[in-house]
C-alpha cells in the first residue's frame, strides 16, 4: 500500500466511513483545484484519481443534445440579471396594455420554456460538435474530453482541495449518521448524560449527541452529567449544523422495550403486551395477556419475590407499575384496570363506549387514585370512559345480594334436578340409619337403668 492508500484507511477507521466516499472526497476535492488553476467556466471537470500511483486523469464530461439555433444558445457567461430584465420588460408591457392575469401567466410559462430550451456550454455539447470528438456519437450519451493533468497546484488550488476535502467528509459523517439513526427510530438505546444547556439536556449516544426538550424529559429526573438512562428515538432529522435527534423519557415504548428485556416470557411471545397506559415519573398501568392458560402473566412479570419488577422500577426511576391482565370481556377488563379498588358492580353502555362502576364509599378512594390518577390511566388503558359511582356498605343494594342469592338458588336447583333419584335414596338411608340408632340407644340407656336397679337392690341386701 502507498502512503495516501494507508491515510486513506486510518481516515476510515478514524471517520467510520467507507473507502470509496473517501476515494470520492479527494476526487472531488482535485476536480476544485483543478478547476481554480487551470480550468474554465464552460468545463465540467471530474478527476479520476489513483491512489496506489498517486496518478489523476482529468476530464470534460459533457452530455450530447440536439443542435439548437444560434439564438437559443446560452453560455455561462449570460447572466442572471438578464433574464429578471427580461421578466421585468414583460410584466411593463402587460401592464401597459392591461390584459388579464391568464395572458400574463402565458407569457411567464413561454418565457420559462424558452429558458428551459437554453444551451447549457458547461454540462452539454451539440451533437454537431460531438461527431468530431466521437464519430458514432449519439443524443444523451456521455462525451469525455481529455485534458492535461497538472505537473503540481498551486497554493490557492491547495486550498481550495481542502476546504472541499474538510466539508465532503463532513457531510458524509453526517449522513452516514443520519441513515443509521434513521434506522433505529421508534427504539430505545442507552445513552450517558452529557450537559444541559437551558432546558434541553444532551444525551451522547456514541456516534452522535441527541436532545433531550422538556416536554420529553421525568420532572422527577435529575439528568447529572455521567448518568446512564434509557432513552426512546422519537425523530431524527436534518438540522442546519448536522443531524437532530430527538430523545424520549416519557414514551410508553421505553416501559415495552424494559419489560422485553427483564421479563423472558415477553420476548419469548409466550406473555403479550397489549396495552399501556403510563403518567411518565408517576405511575403507568401495563395489560398483559398469556398464550397459554398454563402461565400466570402477573406473576411472571413481577418474579420471583418482586425481583424482576423491582429492576423495572428502578429503570423507570421509581415510577409505580401496576399489571393488570387482560380480557376480552370489558366489565371484567375494567375491574382489572381499577385495582386494588373492589368493585360491586360494571354498567356497560356500549354504543357510548361508556362504563359506570359502582363502588363502596370506603373504596371509592382507591378507584379514583390520588387527583383522579387510577381511573384516568384505567381509562386509557382499556379505552372506555369511566364514572366511579360510590353507595353506603351499610346501604348495598339488595338486589345485587339477592341477585346472587337467586343465582345460588338456580344453581341449588339445577344440581338437585340432576341428582334428584340419588338423593332420594340417600335419604331413605339416612332415616332407616336414623331409626337404628334411636333404637339402640333407647335399648341402651333401658339396660343401664336396670342395672343400676339391681346394683341398689343387692346393696340393700
Amino acid at each position: 500500500m502507498s502512503e495516501i492508500t494507508n491515510a486513506m484507511r486510518q481516515l476510515c477507521e478514524s471517520k467510520g466511513l467507507s473507502y470509496e466516499v473517501v476515494l470520492e472526497t479527494i476526487e472531488s476535492a482535485l476536480s476544485a483545484a483543478y478547476r481554480k488553476d487551470f480550468g474554465s467556466k464552460n468545463q465540467n471537470i471530474k478527476v479520476i484519481f489513483d491512489p496506489e500511483t498517486a496518478k489523476s486523469d482529468v476530464f470534460d464530461i459533457k452530455t450530447v443534445v440536439e443542435d439548437l439555433p444560434p439564438e437559443e444558445l446560452e453560455t455561462d457567461e449570460d447572466s442572471s440579471d438578464e433574464k429578471k430584465e427580461k421578466l421585468a420588460n414583460k410584466d411593463k408591457k402587460n401592464s401597459k396594455t392591461e390584459k388579464k392575469e391568464s395572458q400574463k401567466n402565458e407569457q411567464y410559462n413561454a418565457i420559462n420554456d424558452e429558458e428551459e430550451r437554453k444551451f447549457n456550454s458547461k454540462l452539454e455539447i451539440q451533437l454537431s460538435d460531438a461527431l468530431l470528438i466521437k464519430k458514432d456519437a449519439k443524443l444523451e450519451d456521455e462525451i469525455k474530453i481529455e485534458l492535461d493533468p497538472p505537473s503540481e497546484y498551486g497554493r490557492m488550488a491547495a486550498q481550495t482541495a481542502k476546504q472541499v476535502i474538510i466539508q465532503k467528509i463532513r457531510e458524509a459523517e453526517r449522513n452516514m449518521i443520519i441513515n443509521e439513526f434513521k434506522e433505529k427510530e421508534g427504539e430505545v438505546l442507552v445513552g450517558v448524560v452529557q450537559r444541559q444547556e437551558g432546558k434541553f439536556v444532551l444525551i451522547d449516544l456514541g456516534k452522535s449527541v441527541g436532545i433531550l426538550p422538556t416536554e420529553e424529559q421525568i420532572h422527577t429526573e435529575n439528568y447529572s452529567p455521567g448518568t446512564r438512562v434509557k432513552v426512546y428515538v422519537k425523530s431524527v432529522d436534518e438540522g442546519a449544523r448536522g443531524p437532530e435527534i430527538i430523545l424520549s423519557r416519557t414514551s410508553e415504548e421505553i416501559i415495552r422495550q424494559i419489560f422485553q428485556i427483564e421479563v423472558p416470557e415477553i420476548s419469548n411471545e409466550l406473555i403479550e403486551i397489549k396495552n399501556i397506559a403510563r403518567e411518565a415519573g408517576s405511575r403507568a398501568k401495563v395489560a398483559v395477556l398469556p398464550a397459554t392458560d398454563n402461565i400466570d402473566p402477573i406473576g411472571s412479570c413481577v418474579g420471583q419475590r418482586g425481583s424482576r419488577i423491582q429492576t423495572i422500577i428502578q429503570e423507570l426511576g421509581g415510577e409505580k407499575v401496576d399489571i393488570i391482565e387482560y380480557d376480552e370481556n370489558p366489565e371484567k377488563y375494567i375491574s382489572n384496570s381499577l385495582s386494588p379498588a373492589k368493585i360491586i358492580s360494571i354498567d356497560i353502555d356500549n354504543n357510548n363506549k361508556k362504563a359506570i362502576v359502582k363502588v363502596t364509599t370506603d373504596q371509592q378512594s382507591l378507584a379514583i387514585g390520588k387527583g383522579g390518577q387510577n381511573v384516568r390511566l384505567a381509562a386509557r388503558l382499556t379505552g372506555w370512559g369511566i364514572d366511579i359511582v360510590s353507595i353506603n356498605p351499610n346501604e348495598v343494594s339488595k338486589s345485587s345480594k339477592d341477585e346472587e342469592k337467586e343465582k345460588d338458588n338456580k344453581k341449588e336447583n339445577k344440581a338437585i334436578s340432576q341428582t334428584k333419584p340419588n338423593s332420594d335414596k340417600k335419604e331413605k338411608k339416612k332415616d332407616e340409619l336414623k331409626k337404628d340408632k334411636s333404637t339402640k340407644t333407647k335399648d341402651k340407656k333401658e339396660e343401664k337403668k336396670d342395672l343400676k336397679k339391681t346394683n341398689k337392690k343387692s346393696a340393700k341386701k
